[in-house]
C-alpha cells in the first residue's frame, strides 16, 4: 500500500503539472487581448464594402437564423450570398423567401462538383467569383452572428493588420452529444492549435477557424482565392499556411459573445464532422493522432482514478502527501475546466461530463487514424474522400 500510495502521488503530481500548463495557457489567452469585443471599440472606414458568403449543403436545420443574422449586420454597404451546393432539403426555399424580402441577399445554386475540388471549397469559390469590394467574409450556415460582429471584425482586422482573421465562436450545445463531446473536441483542437501561438508576432503558428474568416479581398486574390486550396478538406487551414508563407499575418480571436455556433444535428454528423477535422489538424499522420486519444483517454480516465484513490489511499496508510497531492489534482483540473467551459458559454455542471467526452473524441481520432491506414473513405459534403498518410 505504501508503494502503491507512492505511485498515486508521482502520478498526481505529473498530471497536475499538465493542468497548471492549461491554466496559464488559459491565462495568457484572457489577458493578451484576444476577444473581438476589443473591436468595437475600433475606428473603422464605413466606406468599405463587405460581402458575406455562406456555403449551404443540406442546411435547412440552420441556414434560416444564420442568413437572418448575417442580413442584421449593422453594415451600410453589405452584401450576402448563399451558395447552395447540390441541396436535396429545404434550403433553397428557405434562402428564396429571405431573397424576396431582401435584395441584398443573392442566390448561387450549384449542380455539381468537379472531381479535383472539395465540395466546400468549390461552393465558395462560385461565390467569391460574384464579389468585389474590400472585405469577404465566409461564414458557415451553422453559425449566428450578433449584428455589430462585422464591425468588430473589421476594426480588429484593421488594428491587427491582418490578411486573414477568424473567431473561435461561441458553442451552442442543446443535445446529449453537444454537451458531452463539443467542449472537449474544441479543447482538444485548441490544444493542437493554441490561440495564443497562432497571434504570436514572432514564431506564429498558422491556423484559421473557418466557420469565421474575413479576408481583405486583395490578399484573397493575391494567394489565389479557393483555387490554391480547392482539394483540401480543412481549407480553413490551409488558407492559413498559404498566406503565412505569402507574408500576411493570421490572426485568430475569441467571438466573445458575437458569434455562436451549433455544429451538428445528430451524434453521426459529429462523429464524422470531427473525424475530418483531426485527420486534417493532425496532417493526416496516423501516430499523432493516437497519441492525440491516448492524452485524452489518460486525462479523462487517469485523472479521476489518480486523484481519488490518491486521496483514498494517502489517508489510509496516513501519508499526507499522497492525499493531498490527490486533492490538489482535483482543484486544479476543476479550476481549468471551468475556465474552458466558461469561454466556451457551457454551463460549469457540464464539466462533470469531461470524462465521458474524453472518451467520446478519442474514438473519433482512432476512428481517423484507423481510416488513413486502411485507406478507408471519408464522407463529407454528399461526397468521399479517401486521404493518404503524410
Amino acid at each position: 500500500m505504501t508503494v502503491l500510495a507512492w505511485i498515486l502521488f508521482g502520478l498526481c503530481i505529473a498530471t497536475s503539472v499538465w493542468w497548471i500548463a492549461v491554466i496559464v495557457r488559459i491565462v495568457r489567452m484572457l489577458t493578451t487581448g484576444l476577444s473581438l469585443r476589443t473591436g468595437l471599440e475600433a475606428q473603422v472606414d464605413v466606406s468599405q464594402s463587405v460581402t458575406i458568403i455562406i456555403p449551404a449543403h443540406n442546411e435547412e436545420r440552420v441556414l434560416a437564423q444564420c442568413l437572418d443574422a448575417a442580413l442584421a449586420q449593422r453594415w451600410e454597404k453589405l452584401k450576402v450570398i448563399v451558395a447552395l451546393d447540390r441541396c436535396t432539403d429545404a434550403s433553397e426555399s428557405i434562402a428564396l423567401a429571405r431573397a424576396e424580402q431582401d435584395d441584398r441577399l443573392t442566390i448561387v445554386r450549384i449542380t455539381s462538383c468537379p472531381e479535383s475540388w472539395a465540395g466546400k471549397c468549390n461552393a465558395l469559390r462560385h461565390g467569391a467569383e460574384l464579389t468585389e469590394g474590400e472585405w469577404l467574409l465566409f461564414l458557415d450556415a451553422d453559425t449566428r452572428a450578433h449584428p455589430d460582429m462585422t464591425r468588430a471584425l473589421i476594426g480588429e482586422s484593421t488594428r491587427r493588420d491582418a490578411a486573414l482573421l477568424s473567431l473561435l465562436p461561441d458553442l451552442e450545445c442543446t443535445s446529449w452529444f453537444d454537451r458531452v463531446s463539443q467542449p472537449v473536441a474544441s479543447m482538444a483542437l485548441g490544444q493542437i492549435f493554441p490561440p495564443d501561438r497562432v497571434n504570436n508576432e514572432e514564431r506564429s503558428l498558422p491556423f484559421a477557424n473557418g466557420q469565421c474568416m474575413l479576408f481583405r479581398h486583395d490578399w484573397y486574390q493575391r494567394v489565389g482565392g479557393h483555387c490554391a486550396v480547392q482539394d483540401d478538406l480543412l481549407e480553413d487551414l490551409a488558407f492559413a499556411r498559404t498566406i503565412s508563407i505569402a507574408g500576411g499575418r493570421v490572426r485568430v480571436l475569441r467571438a466573445d459573445g458575437l458569434l455562436a455556433c451549433s455544429m451538428y444535428g445528430d451524434w453521426q454528423a459529429f462523429r464524422r464532422g470531427w473525424t475530418r477535422i483531426f485527420l486534417e489538424a493532425s496532417n493526416r499522420n496516423a501516430q499523432r493522432l493516437r497519441k492525440y486519444a491516448l492524452r485524452l483517454e489518460v486525462l479523462g480516465a487517469g485523472a479521476p482514478l489518480f486523484m481519488f484513490s490518491s486521496i483514498g489511499v494517502g489517508l489510509a496508510v496516513g501519508i499526507t502527501p499522497v492525499w493531498i497531492a490527490g486533492v490538489t489534482l482535483l482543484v486544479l483540473q476543476l479550476i481549468a475546466l471551468s475556465m474552458v467551459y466558461s469561454m466556451s458559454k457551457q454551463p460549469l455542471w457540464c464539466t462533470l461530463l469531461y470524462p465521458f467526452g474524453c472518451f467520446e473524441v478519442a474514438r473519433a481520432q482512432r476512428r481517423a487514424a484507423r481510416l488513413l491506414l486502411t485507406g478507408q473513405s471519408v464522407r463529407w459534403g454528399g461526397r468521399e474522400y479517401v486521404l493518404e498518410p503524410r
